[in-house]
């Protein structure tokens, strides 16, 4: 502890820590027979940034808030085992002469760099850099070289077809290689790892915000080791290559609890994997995260308030309609409800609420488990798709017994939610009876606010989102270096921090201020970081019940629907490109023009 009092002079000396709190913090260590580092640290009284400042400082040593992975020596990598560079924290990153340079979070105690000298056999120079940019380093250079070592593969190892699969997969380069996957894909808030064969190699691909990278390839002699690596993980039957397979595994990946789920499919070149990643820990969004207009999400606070009725989100697979229907649960949640839920799978435990896993093996399915549900005494049932007929039928059955259901429905459109019900059997006057809302919805990539790009949308941007250029007064320039507020629409209703568009003397607004991608550090070059939803409500008043009772079309019921001041989906997404938080080229790749066209 002496030692750890030193540490606490040399903060107070450098101005990283007051004098006043030494003391308590001294204290706290030794109850928990934790480091000072830490404590302070854990309580906020100090980052880990200014801590290494200081301590730099005071033993004279340069430091770095960056390590380039592709510059390190191979042979400084070949020379340092990953176990010691991890548990010591460091890694030597360069040379500057006849002395090695060695990056280090573990500051003051440089003793293990003594060790790496003996190891490398060189005079060794520490430098200060954080523990977080260390450990991104030591998994990014050895990552590098497992690579290369499956790269590295003859003629011969790629048709030796009696190897021992075991054998191979116990490999500890395809080991790390497989762990690495995951490690990088949590660290590059990937969704899903595609792991494909080829011709020539593998392929490994993250979809990151929706969008599929190719990020790294191995040798084609590797895929048998790669796929039994995952195969054995998952719990699933290495042996059988014929027919698909499905199953879980649980990482911790950097203190984070993932649930990934496994689907292997056989195709012509080999077995083909994806990984869908789930954080379990994740924090569960509010509505207001998702991108809603202020009024329109009033209107949704109401309809979940209400004691019973269907409440219908539909899009297309990957559209977030499930993270929807979780933020409507997360919203209602109260001890006095009784709220159950059934689906395929149970992606995020929700605390207060039960939860079902429909499994088909043994027929449970959303209509037995729907049926299951309605001797349990529910407030709120949700149930993740709906579809068949009989699930439709208990649902809406439900719905008019005095329960609230929630559900999901593959179509384009919210008003494609009704006719696909009438395609499934069900009554017209059930549906009016029983349908809340619906809502459509579609996400697309938030731009990023550290490299969006300014720009004056030409005639032709503005009518490709059904906008009149001649509704705007002529388009000014920017001026060089001055970042522009975002424009919100004329009598728009977007909570988002943005300005009402300045009139002209014509009478007329201004035209607006578009952003475009651009790509920086921040987004990993992509010029987006996460998603945003654009939303399609509609509301089943008197005027859209009585076109469900008549059995009218879609198109029909989303003109009434339009009339009685719905917003489609283009039109929302208009309303997000105005508000700066995404750009146009994301709302029409997600929207169709037919959506605002409603001659």
């Amino acid at each position: 502890m002496q030692n750890e009092r030193y540490i606490g002079e040399i903060l107070i000396r450098n101005g990283a820590l007051d004098a006043d709190r030494l003391d308590d913090a001294l204290d706290t260590a030794r109850e928990k027979g934790a480091r000072l580092r830490d404590v302070l640290i854990s309580t906020g009284d100090l980052d880990e940034e200014r801590y290494l400042e200081a301590i730099a400082k005071e033993l004279d040593l340069d430091m770095i808030l960056r390590i380039q992975a592709d510059e390190v020596p191979p042979e400084l990598v070949e020379q340092t085992p990953i176990n010691f560079a991890r548990q010591h924290r460091l890694l030597p990153v360069a040379f500057a002469g006849d002395v090695v340079r060695v990056a280090t979070s573990n500051v003051p105690d440089l003793s293990p760099i003594d060790d790496l000298r003996a190891l490398l056999g060189r005079r060794c120079e520490p430098v200060v850099a954080p523990s977080e940019v260390v450990e991104d380093a030591i998994n990014r250079v050895y990552e590098r070289r497992d690579e290369n070592a499956l790269a590295e593969s003859d003629q011969e190892e790629e048709v030796e077809e009696l190897q021992d699969l075991i054998d191979m997969t116990d490999e500890a380069p395809v080991i790390r290689w497989v762990n690495n996957l995951f490690y990088e894909a949590v660290r590059d808030r990937a969704s899903d790892i595609h792991i494909e064969p080829s011709d020539n190699d593998v392929v490994v691909r993250y979809r990151i915000d929706g969008t599929l990278y190719k990020v790294k390839t191995a040798h084609r002699g590797f895929l048998p080791s790669i796929v039994s690596r995952v195969k054995i993980e998952a719990d699933l039957d290495i042996a059988e290559k014929r027919l698909p397979q499905d199953g879980r595994i649980t990482k911790k990946i950097k203190g984070k609890l993932v649930d990934v789920r496994v689907s292997t499919i056989p195709t012509a070149k080999g077995e083909r994997i994806v990984l869908r990643l789930l954080d379990k820990e994740q924090v569960l969004l509010d509505l207001p995260d998702l991108g809603w207009s202020h009024e329109r999400l009033e209107i949704m606070e109401q309809l979940i308030s209400r004691p019973d009725g269907i409440i219908l989100v539909t899009g297309p697979t990957g559209s977030g309609k499930t993270t929807t229907l979780y933020a409507c649960l997360n919203k209602i949640n109260r001890p006095d409800l009784n709220i159950l839920t059934v689906e395929d799978p149970v992606e995020y435990e929700l605390p207060g609420i039960s939860q079902m896993h429909v499994q088909p093996k043994i027929n449970l399915t959303f209509a037995a488990g729907l049926r299951a549900f309605l001797r349990q005494d529910p407030d709120v049932i949700m149930v993740g798709e709906i579809r068949d007929g009989e699930t439709a039928e208990i649902a809406t059955h439900a719905s008019l017994t005095g329960h609230l259901v929630f559900s999901t429905l593959h179509t384009n459109d919210a008003a494609g939610a009704v006719a696909r019900l009438v395609e499934m059997k069900v009554q017209p006057f059930l549906i009016a009876s029983s349908l809340l809302a619906v809502v459509a919805q579609r996400l697309v990539r938030r731009l990023c606010t550290k490299c969006r790009t300014p720009f004056i949308p030409s005639d032709e941007d503005l009518r490709s989102l059904a906008l009149d250029p001649q509704s705007f007064g002529p388009p000014k320039p920017l001026i060089p270096g001055q970042q522009p507020r975002p424009s919100r629409p004329p009598g728009g209703d977007d909570d988002a921090p943005t300005q009402v568009m300045e009139v002209g003397a014509d009478g007329k607004p201004a035209r607006p201020v578009f952003y475009r991608a651009a790509g920086c550090d921040a987004c990993a070059g992509t010029g987006y970081t996460g998603r945003i939803g654009i939303f399609e409500l509609l509301v089943v008043d008197d005027r859209v019940r009585r076109e469900i009772l008549d059995n009218s079309d879609a198109k029909t019921i989303t003109k009434v629907a339009v009339s009685r001041g719905m917003r489609t989906l283009r039109e929302d997404g208009v309303r997000t490109v105005l508000s700066g938080r995404t750009s146009m080229e994301e709302v029409l790749a997600a929207t169709h023009a037919g959506e605002i066209d409603m001659e």
